[in-house]
């Protein structure tokens, strides 16, 4: 079976794939669907350290189809899913959804 994980933010980045992966990934454009971004203060010095950035976007859900985040949709390990479940702070959680491809993959959204 594949996993997906698709990204809209600092996974995108070189550093962080070398340090949360071990090696860089390669993704194919496509869109997450219903969500809009925010940006969300990054609490975590290791975090901020690793990709440069205090804030990071956040997917919210919306429900409307017409409310669309691009970004990347890698295919990975399940290994890989957990380093990256590593990565993510506490703000975030993991789910699974279809993107705009038709592709299900996992994503990180805001966690209320």
């Amino acid at each position: 079976m594949n996993n997906y994980l698709f990204s809209y933010g600092t996974l995108q980045k070189e550093q962080v794939q070398l340090e949360t992966f071990g090696r860089l990934l390669h993704g194919t454009e496509d869109a997450l669907v219903g969500f809009r971004l925010e940006k969300v203060l990054i609490k975590d010095p290791n975090v901020v350290a690793l990709s440069n950035e205090p804030y990071h976007p956040i997917a919210i859900p919306t429900g409307t189809k017409e409310d669309r985040i691009p970004g990347l949709c890698f295919k990975i390990s399940i290994q890989e899913l957990e380093h990256a479940d590593t990565y993510e702070v506490s703000d975030y959680k993991r789910i699974k959804t279809t993107l705009h491809s038709g592709k299900e993959a996992w994503v990180y959204i805001k966690s209320y």
